[in-house]
């Protein structure tokens, strides 16, 4: 009877689509004897002898009460089941100092009324108890009684098991935030091995017994942990142990000089779904997916997003990586968007924006800021004659790259731009720059002690201002000195729809005409024109049947541009 144990007391991950609360679960406890032991091996001898009565039998039995001695009960999910330590804890109303432990108190007091307790020695802690996040992980130990394994806990699983407290000690008494380091610049082993945990949002709910004697109950150093079941909002639930599944039952050993033996069985008694209801569920799920297809389908729509014709339409995503090479720390890029002729922006567009300031850390022998500074832009082209083949002009990114130190002295570190690719899809561009340099000792002084240093009126001078309208651009006495590079990464996404007019048919027909060889091949020829009836036909009826809103936005693209 004593190897008759199940060893076996890891977790089990079990994943369901049903909703926890119809999680049921039947907890049998049994306290293993001496006395009962022994009868119950004498009943064994007693049944396999066929000439032996059955007054013997009843003599031997244990005349016990067996309700000191087991307990079984069905305990549904985060079902509060009360100690018999927590019965008298808050009987009392004045150790209630949240509202949970008045509503204990409420629900205690009926109970002493009604005496409707159906429980004795299996109670219950939930996930809002205060002894949830408190108790130990193992209690169970092995069964085996030769080579005993004791199992401890790892180190993420300690430290896991002091989430909750940390993140309900951390708040003080009048609710203020402490005043702590919220970034750690240079955290040690010690703090990493410390903060660096996994926070899952799991409920928890533990499942206790209290297996002291029957004169000593509802004392604190006698519970012990039976059950332990954890579930997150995807479906999945974890038990600890598993349940036992026709299997022996568990051993718990209770500590102290008795050390007695009690039984552990746990068995899912959760109401299993009916076939017609089960394919009844699968149907419905179906049904559900289609129509949220249906309707996400609605929202997007058949149509392919296009510009409108003759318009192109170039979208930019694009990330500020690094920068590298400056002189100082504590890094910082303003920068905007330049939009050429016959190029518009949206008017709620913003063109310009400012990163974050970025400490360097040192990569080999260079100083490098790591920004991963997104930003989009989108832009769009009307070519004024329908003979351009290629755009002359692309939108450009002028920036400029700055520190500020803790004595808040700022210095112009570089300056640069960044042409728009004319080619689609990802590009990774490193742009150096340079910074103006006025030379002398003071400038040198002042740049190093106050700070500030000679900067551009005008960014565009990087380039081509946009005021200059002559052929060259002299630079001639003007002293740079060559600084770092900044990295972008940048996405880029071209939409265009051909122009077709009166005027482009008319060049097509006399292209193809050419290329024919004259009148000399008048049939072709007659063909070719129909054929470009019938398409300049359907591009105005496609036309007419274009949305107003669409129309406007053109129109207003139209007027814009030609401003």
């Amino acid at each position: 009877m004593a190897d008759s144990w199940n060893t076996d007391t890891g977790e089990a991950v079990y994943r369901s689509r049903d909703a926890v609360k119809n999680l049921k679960i039947r907890v049998r406890i049994e306290r293993v004897t001496s006395t009962a032991a022994f009868s119950q091996h004498l009943q064994q001898q007693v049944l396999s002898q066929q000439d032996r009565g059955a007054i013997e039998l009843e003599t031997l039995t244990s005349q016990g009460h067996t309700g000191d001695n087991e307990e079984e009960l069905m305990v549904g999910w985060q079902e509060k089941l009360f100690s018999q330590y927590e019965m008298e804890l808050f009987q009392n109303e004045a150790a209630c100092q949240t509202p949970l432990d008045r509503q204990y108190h409420t629900e205690v007091t009926a109970l002493n009324k009604t005496k409707g307790r159906r429980n004795h020695r299996i109670f219950t802690y939930t996930d809002h108890d205060r002894y949830t996040s408190c108790l130990p992980l193992h209690q169970l130990q092995s069964t085996d009684l030769l080579t005993t394994t004791k199992s401890g806990p790892t180190f993420l699983a300690e430290r896991m098991a002091s989430v909750r407290n940390r993140r309900q000690d951390r708040r003080t008494l009048d609710s203020s935030i402490p005043k702590s380091k919220i970034v750690i610049w240079e955290p040690t082993e010690e703090f990493v091995k410390s903060s660096h945990v996994v926070n899952n949002a799991m409920q928890t709910m533990h499942i206790m017994g209290d297996l002291a004697p029957p004169a000593r109950l509802g004392q604190k150093d006698n519970e012990y942990l039976l059950l332990t079941i954890k579930t997150d909002g995807s479906g999945t639930v974890i038990v600890k142990p598993d349940f036992n599944k026709g299997k022996e039952p568990y051993r718990i050993v209770t500590a102290g000089e008795k050390r007695e033996v009690w039984r552990l069985t746990v068995e899912n008694v959760c109401t299993a779904m009916q076939p017609e209801e089960k394919e009844r569920e699968q149907n419905m799920y179906k049904d559900l997916y289609v129509r949220h297809k249906e309707y996400l389908n609605s929202l997007v729509g058949q149509d392919f997003e296009m510009p409108p014709i003759g318009i192109l339409r170039y979208l930019m995503n694009g990330e500020i990586v690094s920068a590298k090479g400056f002189e100082y720390d504590n890094l910082y890029i303003h920068f905007f968007m330049e939009v050429p002729n016959n190029w518009s922006s949206l008017p709620f567009q913003s063109i310009s924006g400012v990163t974050q300031t970025c400490r360097a850390r040192t990569l080999g022998k260079e100083n490098v800021a790591f920004f991963s500074y997104p930003f989009s832009f989108e832009a769009f082209y009307m070519s004024e004659k329908e003979s351009e083949e290629a755009i002359p002009q692309w939108p450009v990114i002028y920036f400029k790259v700055l520190s500020l130190d803790s004595w808040q002295r700022y210095r112009t570190e570089g300056y640069g731009y960044l042409l728009f690719p004319a080619m689609p899809g990802k590009h990774t561009i490193t742009c150096h720059t340079w910074r103006p340099l006025q030379t002398g000792t003071v400038s040198a002084l002042r740049r190093f002690f106050i700070g500030g240093s000679p900067e551009l009126e005008d960014h565009s001078y990087v380039r081509i201002p946009g005021t200059f309208k002559g052929e060259r651009l002299s630079r001639f006495g003007f002293c740079t000195e060559t600084t770092g590079s900044v990295t972008f990464n940048l996405h880029c996404i071209q939409q265009a729809r051909a122009f077709v007019d009166a005027t482009m048919l008319k060049k097509r027909r006399q292209k193809v005409f050419e290329q024919l060889g004259g009148f000399s091949q008048q049939g072709a020829v007659c063909t070719i024109l129909e054929a470009f009836q019938r398409a300049r036909k359907k591009m105005q009826e496609a036309r007419e049947s274009l949305p107003r809103d669409l129309v406007n936005t053109t129109s207003q693209l139209q007027v814009e541009s030609s401003a």
